[in-house]
């Protein structure tokens, strides 16, 4: 009898074991092929089952999570959606993430192993922590005066602290309502076809993932690129320019949007812009040159992020002398982000350093505890300091005596450099109005701030369209809001 009982014991001991193996083998070697399965809504309603975390702009959140009662239960909710939405994006139950919603979704969602204590502890038992929040580094009312410049328009902006690469504004219009897409009602799917199917694309990001022609706010990387290459020594001597240009192997001449451009310093061209000097310069620049120096301010970078991707920006390397002498003032094929454009100015602004620009200042749990921080970001010497020096000097003088003036602060220091930029076939579409500038206040030690602007669809007649008419007020007003905080807190 003895022996029969041993027997079964045994048995069922094995049918233990293999009860453990098969829970094993389903649970730990095949979790992740259950948990991607389209039919476990399991991983849905955990994701959803509790409060996301909050992105905040100046201490505050602009989004938050509303509790619907449903299987599904928390959505996204947004404050100022339209103005935040190029820092945000979306976070969608039907369509997933965009922006900062993906970038840091792990952190926001509970998911991030740095959110708790005892991470293996959440993989055991398969939950996860309270989301955490994202602190951004925006600058609220500069993101606001940027929104508010726009008005409406298609257009962007990017404003950047040029000593620490910090993101303070990130503007794209027209913009859109992230909220629309939160839930998984009909009403959703109606937002969704909407915004896809709208010619003037809300949800296209201008700021970052669109780039454009840069015009002759190029002329301050030819100019950085003639002084450093020994192109021009002298800023005040003439430049053997002709009016016009006749193009290095065509019969096609380039003109002048103003006169009195013929043989004129560098000095007196940057200050009017004149696309003769420029392209000249470029062409006795070279090409090799010419590329080195657009991309040691970031031109042809595939690799940005700040932390969502970043369109790549332009400059040709394989190109003729004519070509050269067009991607000079910034047509042919040189294109821009405004964020790029944004880094060519703090450049200047920042003894010719180019730092990394980032948008997360740091990362906290629910509690308020900090999590992580952002660390010293990368520079980048774009130009030699001295060039940096004069190349201040002459964007100064755009401001104070040139085709800039709109941009004019009192009591600060403004530097810009306005650009008109020719597109479409033909160059018969309205021309893009482009604005990049810095600004220092008269108390400060350092530029607090460098601006990008660009309008696509500029309030005015064609031959009228001027980024100092139309780029740079906005410019100021945001160069305005980032200088008043810094004089509150001085205060």
């Amino acid at each position: 009898m003895t022996r029969y009982i041993r027997h079964a014991a045994c048995f069922c001991a094995l049918l233990l074991v293999a009860l453990l193996v098969n829970a094993t083998r389903v649970q730990v070697f095949q979790a992740a092929s259950y948990d991607d399965n389209p039919a476990n809504r399991r991983g849905a309603i955990a994701r959803y089952g509790q409060p996301r975390g909050d992105i905040l702009v100046g201490g505050a959140p602009v989004t938050g999570s509303r509790d619907t009662g449903e299987q599904l239960r928390y959505e996204r909710t947004y404050e100022d959606g339209p103005l935040f939405a190029p820092i945000t994006g979306f976070a969608s139950q039907e369509y997933g993430t965009t922006l900062l919603e993906h970038s840091e979704d792990d952190v926001l969602s509970g998911t991030d192993p740095m959110l708790s204590g005892f991470p293996l502890w959440n993989d055991f038992t398969r939950s996860r922590s309270s989301g955490g929040d994202v602190v951004t580094t925006l600058n609220r009312a500069a993101q606001q005066a940027a929104y508010d410049g726009l008005r409406g328009r298609k257009g962007a902006v990017a404003a950047i602290e040029p000593s620490s690469g910090r993101i303070l504004a990130l503007v794209s219009t027209p913009s859109y309502n992230p909220a629309a897409l939160s839930g998984n009602d009909a009403t959703v799917g109606r937002s969704w076809a909407r915004l896809n199917g709208d010619a003037d694309k809300p949800m296209l990001n201008r700021a970052v993932r669109q780039t454009y022609p840069p015009g002759s706010t190029f002329k301050v990387v030819t100019a950085a690129a003639a002084l450093d290459a020994g192109a021009v020594t002298d800023v005040d001597a003439p430049t053997d320019s002709p009016v016009p240009y006749r193009l290095p192997g065509t019969t096609t001449s380039l003109t002048n949007a103003s006169d009195g451009c013929e043989d004129l310093s560098l000095r007196e061209a940057f200050k009017w812009s004149c696309n003769t000097v420029f392209a000249k310069l470029g062409v006795k620049v070279g090409v090799s040159d010419m590329t080195a120096t657009a991309q040691a301010f970031g031109f042809n970078d595939t690799d940005l992020r700040i932390p969502f991707s970043v369109a790549q920006s332009t400059f040709d390397s394989s190109v003729d002398r004519a070509q050269l002498a067009l991607s000079s003032i910034g047509q042919y094929n040189t294109r821009a982000t405004p964020l790029q454009m944004a880094m060519v100015s703090a450049a200047v602004a920042n003894g010719g350093q180019v730092r990394q620009p980032y948008l997360v200042e740091r990362i906290t749990r629910a509690g308020g505890s900090t999590v992580s921080t952002a660390g010293p970001r990368p520079a980048r010497q774009a130009m030699y300091p001295a060039t940096a020096i004069r190349l201040r000097e002459l964007m100064a003088e755009v401001v104070t005596d040139g085709t800039g003036t709109n941009a004019a602060i009192p009591g600060a220091t403004v530097g810009g450099k306005t650009g008109t930029a020719q597109h479409g076939i033909g160059n018969s579409g309205t021309p893009y109005a482009w604005f990049v500038s810095w600004a220092q206040g008269d108390r400060d030690m350092e530029a607090k701030v460098a601006v990008a602007v660009v309008v696509e669809d500029a309030e005015a007649d064609r031959g009228e369209i001027s980024g100092g008419g139309d780029a740079a007020p906005i410019a100021r007003a945001v160069m305005e809001a980032v200088l008043k905080q810094g004089r509150g807190e001085r205060g």
